[in-house]
């Protein structure tokens, strides 16, 4: 025995389920909330200053030229 169903409904059914497709590929391509985001770069450049203070300056000392 066939179902029947309300074309309404399922137009309105495939609709709704395109737009959560859109909104769950756009939270994946636009990423976390601001605060979260913020975080995450205050942190990365903190990790960066951190490793460039570790860093040896050559540039005083000379080379095989030199």
């Amino acid at each position: 025995m066939t179902r029947i169903i309300n074309l309404r409904q399922a137009r309105k059914h495939r609709a709704r389920n395109a737009s959560r497709a859109a909104g769950d590929t756009n939270a994946a391509k636009f990423g976390e909330a601001k605060p979260l985001r913020d975080l995450r770069k205050a942190e990365k450049d903190r990790a960066l200053r951190d490793h460039d203070s570790h860093r040896i300056d050559r540039t005083d000392e000379t080379g095989p030229d030199g």
